[in-house]
């Protein structure tokens, strides 16, 4: 007989505040309602996302709040209706979703989910608008849908993909985020073909990620573009082959390419490389993709006649990849020994220290920072 989910008591580190340090706290997790499951949280890492929101640029949020997004776990129960999970089941949390239902999910060609797709502001569940955190009575609110800095966390089915049981949940866990969307953003989306040339804008882990896609693509030239040279050195890791600073030259780097690149990958969010990594790709066949996400008063300047001249310009919402359909894949690409997954992890250490992460983070020192959570 199957037992009725009762609330949790676990640790959890909990923001009360933008930009204060994390404090573990032992908090209550309610049973997942509707379409909803639980979710053990046993590795989780932090992303530059969980930075960003955490010190709360430009945005309006509401706390205290739960952060983190990149996690590997174990389904703990699932609630009704939920038909696709099972207890036991082993899972990645993703921001965001795939329903299954909606026109994006039934279409081939986008994976932005009209019910599931990502939201930074919403703090509470779909099924009824509340959150299933609290402190002693206190409502503590969700952060993308996901708030895997817990031990337990309730998501809805449609943001979790089940994964390959033998997979390493501390190795796997980062698949969930930065790597899939830069990597996606080169296999899915750029294309490049074996023997093609490859400029990535942007040696963060998302850019690396994109190198990493042009490394197992078989492009002949990867090269990386930054501002800071000391992440050359740790990119040669990811594939890049070449280096340009566009400090050190007075020519924008559209016109150092010698004819230009064959596909070009933008992940700063610089509204300048977009237009640097657009115009520096081949007249006829050259592919662009802008990955990073601009400031929203931006704007895409370039003459016409870059389009008319057969350069096509692209974007991407996580590589391109569909939560549940393929991350799975994605997955299995590392069980395979074809996705190298563990130089994107640089540093580990105790949930209880969860803020050295973030120090280490803001200083650039690290990639992804794993937690482990099974105590």
């Amino acid at each position: 007989m199957r037992l009725t989910p009762t609330v949790i008591k676990c640790k959890a580190a909990v923001a009360w505040e933008a930009g204060k340090p994390l404090v573990i706290e032992e908090i209550e997790v309610a049973p997942p309602q509707a379409n909803e499951v639980r979710v053990r949280i046993l590795y989780t890492s932090l992303c530059h996302t969980d930075v960003y929101f955490w010190e709360s640029k430009g945005q309006t949020l509401m706390f205290p709040r739960i952060y983190g997004h990149e996690a590997g776990g174990i389904v703990e129960s699932v609630g009704e209706g939920v038909t696709c999970l099972q207890e036991g089941d082993h899972v990645l949390p993703i921001f965001t979703g795939e329903c299954g239902e909606c026109s994006h999910c039934k279409s081939e060609e986008s994976n932005m989910c009209e019910l599931l797709r990502i939201n930074s502001d919403r703090g509470v569940m779909l099924s009824d608008g509340k959150s299933r955190f609290s402190k002693d009575g206190q409502p503590i609110y969700h952060f993308l849908g996901t708030s895997t800095f817990s031990e337990y966390t309730v998501i809805h089915f449609g943001c979790l993909a089940k994964i390959n049981l033998a997979a390493p949940l501390d190795k796997v866990c980062v698949i969930s985020c930065g790597l899939s969307a830069g990597l996606g953003a080169t296999l899915n989306v750029a294309k490049p073909k074996k023997g093609q040339s490859v400029a990535v804008f942007g040696l963060g882990a998302v850019g690396l990620a994109a190198a990493e896609g042009a490394r197992i693509s078989g492009a002949s030239r990867i090269i990386g573009v930054d501002m800071n040279a000391s992440c050359f050195e740790q990119a040669k890791k990811f594939g890049c082959t070449e280096f340009v600073n566009p400090k050190d030259h007075e020519k924008p780097v559209q016109e150092m390419t010698d004819g230009g690149v064959d596909r070009a990958l933008e992940c700063t969010g610089s509204v300048r490389a977009m237009i640097s990594a657009f115009e520096c790709v081949h007249d006829g066949w050259g592919v662009a993709v802008l990955v990073g996400v601009p400031n929203k008063d931006d704007e895409f300047r370039t003459h016409p006649f870059k389009v008319l001249s057969e350069r096509t310009l692209k974007g991407t919402f996580f590589g391109n990849y569909k939560p549940r359909t393929d991350i799975p894949g994605v997955v299995e690409q590392y069980m395979n020994k074809e996705l190298e997954v563990e130089k994107f992890i640089t540093h580990s250490v105790p949930f209880s220290e969860i803020n050295k992460a973030f120090d280490l983070m803001l200083e650039g020192k690290s990639l992804r920072c794993i937690f482990s959570l099974d105590a």
